[in-house]
C-alpha cells in the first residue's frame, strides 16, 4: 500500500514538474473596431480592428455579411473585451452573430460574439448612420 502511495506521488511530482498539470492559461485584450454595415435585404459590412494583448498591437480585417431585413447603413465604433484568448491568432475566425438592432442617426449598439476557438468578444459603441435591421449574420476576422 505505501509503495503504491510513493508511486503516485511521485507521478504527481513529475507531472507538475514538466508542466503537464498546469493548463495554458486564458488572456484577455482590449479590442477596438470600426465596421460599417450597409445594404438592402442582404446587409453587408467590414472594417479595421486592432487586438492589444501583453501590451502589443495586432492589426485585423473584419468582413461580414447579414441575411434578412436590412435597410441603410450605419457605421459602429465599437470597443470591448476578447475574452480566452491563447495567443493573438486565436481571435481569427467566423463569429456567428443574430439578433434585431436598429441605429437611426445616433444610437449604442452592444453584442457578444464567439467563434470555434472558444475566444469571446464583448464589444459595445456607438453607431451613426440610419440602419434598421432583424437579420442573421456573422463576421470574420484575420490578422493583417
Amino acid at each position: 500500500m505505501r509503495k503504491s502511495a510513493i508511486g503516485a506521488a511521485l507521478i504527481v511530482s513529475f507531472a507538475a514538474a514538466t508542466g503537464l498539470s498546469t493548463p495554458s492559461r486564458a488572456e484577455t485584450g482590449q479590442v477596438a473596431v470600426v465596421f460599417t454595415k450597409g445594404g438592402f435585404i442582404v446587409g453587408v459590412g467590414g472594417g479595421e480592428g486592432v487586438l492589444v494583448l501583453r501590451g502589443k498591437q495586432y492589426p485585423f480585417t473584419v468582413s461580414g455579411m447579414s441575411v434578412g431585413f436590412t435597410i441603410g447603413a450605419s457605421t459602429t465604433k465599437f470597443v470591448g473585451r476578447a475574452l480566452n484568448l491563447r495567443g493573438p491568432q486565436s481571435i481569427e475566425g467566423s463569429y456567428a452573430a443574430g439578433g434585431a438592432g436598429g441605429a437611426v442617426a445616433a444610437g449604442a449598439g452592444a453584442v457578444q460574439l464567439q467563434n470555434g476557438n472558444g475566444v469571446i468578444l464583448q464589444l459595445s459603441g456607438p453607431r451613426v448612420g440610419a440602419e434598421v435591421s432583424a437579420a442573421v449574420g456573422g463576421v470574420t476576422i484575420r490578422l493583417k
